[in-house]
């Protein structure tokens, strides 16, 4: 095993999501080898100053990693621009990534989890993302699979693969519409990908997440991904911007050791497509989304 990969926590507002995660990621043997590099953004607005300046001063006070590094935006730059510009900065120095945001909780072997996967993929060309979370909660996964699809919630690549990033979300578009490969990009039809990556283009999110997914997706890259989850999303409770109800992509944590054995040969897992394609359309069809809302409704919860 080379080096132990870094880790990048990206955070803002929330000190009891970042304490819990903070928390959960001592618990990984390997925390104590492992260098975290945390990006604070700054405040919007005054509101959100004094909860800023409280999550930054939990940040100084950590200790039991090998290094902790406090990135401080003078200005507010917002999550896309922020996982950019840290994943860019920190990929071109190690080499390799791990990452995640202040609304995660992680299993005691997610380290040595993703450590293993990026030493065990690392010079495999055509797999260019570890997801270490799993929402759908089908039995028929396997632990490991390669799927063309790339989720956000405690991730991992390389610096091979982060070229292939394109921020430009028009070109993107561009792309899948002229190649026919919307319908695939969306799940069969199951799930509003591309409509995402419109929206972002159009200024009405601006989400880094679906430009990464696209950028892989059109290099016919692949993910490693788990069906034995290693991360928890706490930040579906209506704290943060990108949020909302319904529990959709609860999660229950695996806390055992999740083993790496190499995926011969590198192409993506058909049936593992199929279980995404039936979690999309029994949670986005017409009828499911209008009864959640009722119920959110009942419960005040208006998030969208």
């Amino acid at each position: 095993m080379n080096t132990y990969a870094p880790i990048l926590l990206f955070v803002y507002n929330r000190v009891h999501h970042t304490q819990q995660l903070i928390h959960s990621l001592l618990q990984n043997n390997l925390a104590c080898q492992s260098e975290l590099y945390v990006y604070a953004d700054s405040y919007k607005n005054q509101q959100d100053q004094n909860m800023v300046l409280e999550v930054r001063q939990f940040i100084r006070q950590i200790q039991g990693f090998k290094k902790v590094t406090l990135i401080e935006r003078s200005e507010n730059w917002g999550l896309a621009r922020n996982i950019i510009d840290g994943v860019s900065t920190q990929i071109k120095q190690f080499g390799k990534v791990i990452v995640l945001e202040d609304d995660l909780i992680v299993a005691p072997y997610f380290l040595q989890f993703m450590n293993e996967a990026l030493d065990t993929y690392k010079d495999e060309e055509r797999i260019g993302h570890i997801q270490a979370c799993d929402f759908t909660k089908d039995p028929s996964l396997p632990d490991t699979f390669l799927i063309k699809w790339t989720g956000s919630w405690g991730w991992a690549t390389w610096e091979r693969a982060w070229k292939h990033f394109n921020p430009n979300g028009k070109e993107l578009l561009q792309q899948l519409h002229s190649r026919n490969l919307t319908h695939e990009f969306d799940f069969n039809g199951n799930y509003k990908f591309t409509r995402m990556l419109k929206r972002q283009t159009e200024g009405k999110n601006n989400s880094w997440a679906i430009r990464w997914n696209a950028s892989l997706f059109l290099n016919d890259m692949l993910s490693l991904n788990v069906g034995k989850s290693l991360v928890q999303n706490t930040g579906f409770d209506g704290s943060g911007t990108n949020c909302g109800g319904g529990g959709l992509y609860e999660s229950q944590l695996w806390i055992h050791p999740l083993p790496v054995i190499p995926i011969r040969p590198v192409e993506e897992n058909k049936k593992a497509r199929k279980a995404f394609e039936r979690y999309y359309y029994r949670t986005n069809n017409f009828w499911a989304k209008a009864i959640r809302r009722i119920k959110r409704t009942l419960k005040g919860d208006f998030g969208k």
